[in-house]
């Protein structure tokens, strides 16, 4: 018996026969000189490459249902395969420097990958490796690779693997798979997202895992504590099948609070709100009891619809960038039917997938650090504007509240509602109809805006604790880096403290304040922020059920008392 420990990507309990996903072969990539004259052939070996990808995923689609989350990641591939940026750098590259065309995709895609990964943004790295992945099947029909069919995979195995390209995960879907054990992925990936909606136990940073077992051997993952157990004896398996059963119970008694209201056994009650990325997703959120929207993303909004709409390149500056915002929005407000949806304003660096015209891509040595957030939509403007517009345009349709990321001064704050109140009435010029006094808060999810909270709190209209950040920025650790990220400790006395300050502050200005970080939806940190005071919490949909179970087993004194003892 052999346990292996890695990272909690999607909890629960699986238990299968091993089956190691062979690793994609290291393909050699000619590079061959070609003259002017053979360019429009080669470009027309890539565009026929990309139609044979597309139908491909096409296929894929035709299996899935119109709310599966996965047909949501297919609709991004083809976007990214027909993404105009790209293609017109691609095909520039081609012409410029006349090699054949899988060694110019090949340095394309490398690039846009780097950036990615070098945005400063958890959601946008993982996406670096849906770039690979997709581009990456392109590269297979011009060199004529065919790679490992994901479909040979048994009903009821745990995959191993080192890591699952996105387009793989169609098999989540429609097999029976009983666990992931990957020995890379974040919790970020669209892996983990899926596992997570399918109630796939998954486990990620397992090292050199695909070397340390064999495949048909029983395996156990744990997802819940993030471990693995190879090989496991008779009393381990029988343990872990009993929990099986009591966890199946467990969930089947979770069902009734998902239309109830949350509170404790003495009555204080809690607002429980879901985090969201896409419009798709707000569906789910109501499906799971969701009381509104806590947290709506918009980097993959900006990084995939918005960017493929537009033929020239400048996503942020042109009227349909704006249309496609407004719909998008709307649309949420409209599936939440007058429940409170908060919208934070992109989230991103400045990599190449959202880059325009307006946002030139820009090399940083820490882009953890450097221009991102509100730092980046105070730096352009336009695309903070344009923004703006279709938030206030779309507010006509519901309970909106505007969300500003990584704000650590007040003249940040100022800033921003010296900008949106330009918008109101440049749209109240142009005689658009808006809603003019939508509420704007701010993330607080550094120590600099922890600290000074009662300095930020007169010019915000709410708080949101954005904690994944604040507990990164705080003690200096990568989450999502496997060699640290044990360390990483949402429960640090001094994450705690930074916390009950603001919430000290919020309540000292009259103000609300809400949780949208990972703490919002785990059990043990749900009972000490409500014991702090919290009484607005966002998650993932599917931990909705939980937290509204978790706080009906106490009353707030007892809660206050489980808080007292984590602040010491």
């Amino acid at each position: 018996m052999n346990v292996i420990l890695g990272i909690s990507a999607a909890g629960g309990i699986g238990i299968g026969k091993v089956f190691i996903l062979p690793e994609r072969q290291e393909l050699v990539i000619p590079q061959n000189k070609i003259s002017s004259e053979d360019v429009a052939e080669e470009w027309k070996r890539f565009e026929d490459a990309v139609e044979d990808v597309q139908e491909e995923i096409e296929s894929h689609q035709k299996s899935l249902g119109s709310e599966d989350l996965q047909r949501v990641i297919f609709e991004t591939y083809q976007l990214m395969l027909t993404d105009p940026v790209f293609t017109k750098e691609l095909k520039a590259a081609l012409e410029a420097e006349l090699y054949n065309v899988e060694y110019i995709l090949q340095n394309k895609t490398v690039e846009y990958a780097q950036k990615l990964r070098s945005s400063g943004n958890d959601y946008l790295a993982e996406r670096s490796h849906d770039i690979e992945d997709v581009f990456g099947k392109v590269m297979n029909i011009l060199l004529d690779y065919h790679p490992f069919n994901i479909n040979d995979v048994p009903d009821g195995s745990i995959i191993v693997a080192k890591e699952m390209k996105t387009s793989d995960t169609v098999i989540l879907s429609k097999r029976k798979i009983a666990g992931l054990a990957l020995t890379e992925g974040g919790v970020a990936s669209h892996v983990a997202i899926l596992a997570k909606s399918y109630g796939i136990p998954a486990v990620v940073g397992l090292g050199n895992i695909t070397h340390l077992v064999q495949e048909g051997t029983t395996m156990i993952v744990d997802g819940t504590h993030g471990e693995v157990i190879d090989s496991p004896d008779e009393k381990t398996l029988a343990d872990y099948e009993e929990k099986i059963l009591q966890e199946q119970k467990y969930l089947a008694t979770l069902h009734k609070f998902k239309d109830k209201t949350a509170e404790t056994q003495d009555g204080t009650r809690f607002k429980i709100y879901a985090n969201i990325g896409t419009v798709e997703e707000a569906e789910l959120a109501l499906e799971e009891g969701a009381d509104g929207i806590g947290l709506f993303r918009t980097e993959f909004l900006f990084m995939n619809e918005i960017q493929a709409m537009n033929q020239e390149g400048g996503i942020f500056s042109s009227a349909t960038s704006e249309e496609l915002q407004f719909q998008a929005y709307k649309k949420v407000l409209e599936i939440m039917d007058g429940r409170p949806v908060t919208i934070r304003t992109l989230d991103a660096g400045g990599d190449k997938l959202i880059a325009s015209k307006d946002i030139p891509s820009i090399a940083e040595k820490n882009p953890l650090m450097g221009l991102r957030a509100i730092r980046m939509s105070l730096f352009y403007p336009n695309v903070f504007r344009t923004q703006l517009r279709a938030l206030y345009r779309a507010g006509l349709y519901g309970n909106l509240r505007i969300l500003l990321p990584l704000i650590t001064d007040v003249a940040q704050v100022e800033t921003a509602l010296g900008i949106a109140k330009g918008v109101q009435m440049s749209l109240k010029a142009e005689g658009i109809p808006f809603k003019p006094d939508i509420p704007i808060g701010i993330m607080v999810e550094t120590a600099a805006a922890a600290i000074c909270a009662d300095c930020l709190a007169p010019h915000s209209a709410f708080f949101s604790l954005g904690t994944n950040d604040l507990t990164q920025y705080t003690i200096g650790i990568d989450r999502e880096n496997p060699t640290v990220a044990p360390n990483y400790n949402e429960f640090h006395l001094a994450v705690l403290r930074l916390i009950k300050n603001t919430i000290k502050a919020s309540v000292n200005a009259g103000i609300p304040v809400s949780v949208c970080g990972e703490m919002a939806g785990n059990r043990e940190s749900a009972m000490i922020l409500a014991g702090m005071g919290i009484r607005r919490f966002s998650m993932s949909p599917k931990q909705i059920p939980l937290i509204k179970e978790t706080l009906s087993q106490f009353s707030i004194r007892e809660l206050e008392a489980i808080s007292s003892q984590s602040l010491v």
